[in-house]
């Protein structure tokens, strides 16, 4: 199992030296489309995570832990569980009010557009350098590292990355860089990932964090025009052609790597959680037992979830509210759970009240049609 990360602040220890001369922005509007019905309603940052946690959480204790004063988040997409998640949650550890929402309303026309449309308000915090965080990975990063990093590299824009096996990078920013760190090239979630220069069967992928001199930054969001406002897609690759781009690689933990997942799939959401199964509580941003929320058989039962000891889940998510019924088997027969229940290639269930409230009515209207066995006795009498 990878060494997951410990995000968690307990109170014995010592407060963060704060972080100054830095703005910070964290995008967490999107919808995240691959994660099926878990977020008709609400945005992919909002998707519980092992328990009472959210995948949002993730950040938010990395930003408490690296001692950032200040955070505007950026939402858009079904905002109104963050815009009371958040403060309710996170507002005290930010001193004298340092945490504030900015809602897109559907305006923000891509992640830079984001930042671009909140400049007044990144401008008021001050400093010379502006960090961008993404809301929708699960991760443990000291961002004080990162800037510290980016300060001392003489570069306008710093990229966080991590490596992943080629096959697994077209989902992501690849680049390959330097031995000193310079980013030669940038493609965003391209068909055939180029390897590492040093690892062919690797790929340096983007984590979508990045830290930019202020400067450079209000020139390149006021500069283009509003259909290229995007990070990956626009910014980064005019940062690499100029020549001023360099990476970070994300230290090694206690496994030898470093701990990221990008959770934007219904895989990758069962997968991570599973690596927290036999982790501590504290390893989270807040205390969430396995025995909360994992079922065995690598399912796990999201808040308000109930699930019977008759029911045979496997590699199964049980989406928020989900009362499911006793004896219900799920994971062992492709056809039957693609028939009622989001099923992916790799085999994981997704079930909502929806899906099974619609298995129940068909199996309702079977029984209410189907004419009685008849009394083979009675018609010969």
């Amino acid at each position: 199992m990878p060494a997951v990360p410990r995000l968690a602040t307990p109170v014995t220890r010592p407060a963060p030296v704060p972080v100054t001369g830095v703005a910070t922005l964290l995008l967490a509007g999107g919808k995240g489309t691959r994660l099926h019905e878990l977020t008709a309603r609400d945005s992919k940052p909002a998707v519980p995570f092992a328990g009472a946690n959210r995948i949002i959480d993730f950040a938010m204790a990395n930003a408490v832990r690296s001692g950032l004063p200040r955070m505007l988040v950026a939402t858009q997409y079904a905002p109104h569980s963050l815009h009371h998640h958040l403060p309710t949650r996170w507002g005290h550890r930010f001193p004298q009010a340092g945490l504030a929402l900015r809602d897109g309303q559907d305006r923000f026309m891509g992640t830079a557009d984001a930042a671009r449309q909140t400049w007044d308000a990144l401008e008021a915090m001050g400093g010379d350098q502006v960090l961008i965080l993404a809301a929708d990975h699960v991760y443990d990063m000291n961002y004080a590292d990162l800037l510290a990093a980016h300060r001392v590299s003489g570069a306008a824009v710093t990229v966080a990355v991590d490596t992943v096996p080629r096959a697994e990078a077209r989902g992501f920013g690849v680049m390959q860089a330097d031995a000193q760190g310079r980013i030669l090239s940038f493609l965003e979630k391209p068909a055939d990932p180029p390897g590492m220069i040093d690892q062919p069967d690797r790929a340096m992928v983007s984590m979508g964090i990045y830290v930019f001199d202020r400067r450079w930054l209000q020139e390149a969001l006021f500069d283009r025009p509003v259909e290229a406002m995007d990070f990956g897609h626009d910014v980064i690759p005019d940062a690499v052609a100029q020549g001023v781009a360099g990476v970070w690689r994300m230290p090694a933990g206690p496994s030898g790597r470093g701990y990221w997942r990008d959770v934007g799939t219904l895989d990758a959401l069962r997968r991570a959680q599973l690596d927290f199964v036999s982790a501590e509580p504290a390893r989270l941003p807040f205390a969430s037992p396995a025995s909360d929320w994992y079922l065995g058989r690598g399912s796990i039962a999201m808040p308000g979830a109930v699930v019977p000891e008759s029911a045979r889940l496997t590699c199964t998510l049980v989406a928020p509210g989900t009362q499911v019924p006793a004896g219900l088997v799920t994971g062992e027969n492709a056809t039957e759970d693609a028939r009622w229940f989001t099923r992916t290639p790799a085999g994981t269930v997704l079930i909502t009240q929806t899906m099974l409230d619609r298995r129940a009515a068909h199996a309702h209207i079977r029984r209410s049609v189907t004419p009685p066995p008849s009394n083979r006795r009675g018609l010969h009498a």
